[in-house]
């Protein structure tokens, strides 16, 4: 039985429309009503639990009478629940959709991971660095904790929520910070390769032109697109469900940070060809998981609604 806690704050005038909405609704559960009691804003406090198949509909009422603007509205994860109402209503009302998506708590996720602190632009920089010195030693673990360390799947994804929104300046934002975060990484680790460079601190295979982590990064072909498409889906699915195991997963198929350190460390050894090929790499994952990344919001959302007219026209 998956369900979610949501508390709010309603002007006095509204508070009674906002009770006549929740009461109405059969995933509503465990309503409390206590006016006046509420400051910052001021009004009346309103607490109830909402099964999570149901809560798309309850959000869109409460939108609709504008409580996200004159009001406040939080919800807040229920780890366990005993209550037979609840488990009746959701076997019977809601069916397959009690394990549709809340899509309130899907975009404040994505929109808290689309907030571009400095230490955003310290991660890239350090998972470069890492990112670094397990190409000049030949080092997969090493590549692998590089691609754990970056922080720039939030940003693209944030990117794909902007444009499924139609949202211009959440687009040219995340755009921006992934342009300059990855600039940063890419200045520092290529200043980083030009010291391995020159105290001659490269592994002796590596020195000896047998590469095979660097060669794998940068010569991008269909597989590189492939890899880039289904990590993209799942990405988008995990996020949907917050499934941060199969979110890890992504950060590890994702060939981003590890592009840019080859291309900083090759072009710090001279070798362009090299260069030239891990940057065309980050461009297609990056482009690639936008692109997904929208389709598969949009596909989301378009599954779920079609779920949803299903059990409306299901009798009884």
């Amino acid at each position: 039985m998956d369900m979610i806690h949501v508390r709010m704050v309603s002007p006095a005038p509204l508070t009674e429309a906002v009770v006549a909405l929740l009461a109405a609704d059969p995933s509503v559960l465990n309503l409390v009503v206590q006016p006046g009691i509420a400051r910052k804003p001021d009004g009346d406090a309103l607490a109830c639990d909402v099964l999570t198949g149901g809560a798309n509909d309850v959000f869109r009422g409460l939108r609709e009478l504008r409580l996200d603007e004159v009001g406040s509205i939080v919800i807040e994860p229920v780890d366990m629940a005993f209550s037979g109402r609840a488990a009746r209503a959701g076997a019977e009302r809601l069916g397959a959709l009690s394990r549709a998506p809340v899509w309130e708590a899907v975009e404040a996720r994505i929109r808290a991971e689309g907030t571009y602190a400095p230490s955003f632009y310290l991660y890239l920089v350090v998972a470069g660095l890492i990112g670094a010195v397990g190409i000049v030693t030949n080092s997969q673990i090493l590549i692998v904790a590089a691609m754990v360390v970056g922080p720039e799947y939030g940003a693209i994804v944030s990117v794909a929520l902007g444009i499924d929104r139609r949202s211009g300046p959440r687009i040219r934002k995340g755009l921006t910070a992934l342009t300059a975060g990855f600039a940063l990484a890419v200045a520092a680790t290529f200043l980083f390769g030009l010291l391995i460079r020159g105290f001659g601190l490269e592994s002796k295979a590596f020195d000896l032109g047998v590469r095979p982590v660097s060669h794998l990064i940068d010569t991008p072909d269909f597989f590189s697109v492939a890899v880039a498409t289904l990590a993209g889906i799942v990405g988008i699915v995990s996020l949907t469900e917050a499934r941060t195991s199969a979110l890890l997963g992504v950060f590890i198929s994702v060939t981003t940070i590890p592009a840019a350190a080859d291309l900083s460390v090759s072009a710090a050894f001279g070798s362009w060809s090299e260069a030239r090929g891990s940057f065309i790499q980050l461009l297609i994952n990056v482009a690639v998981l936008i692109v997904v990344g929208t389709f598969a919001l949009k596909g989301q959302r378009a599954v779920w609604r079609r779920v949803g007219r299903r059990r409306v026209r299901a009798p009884g």
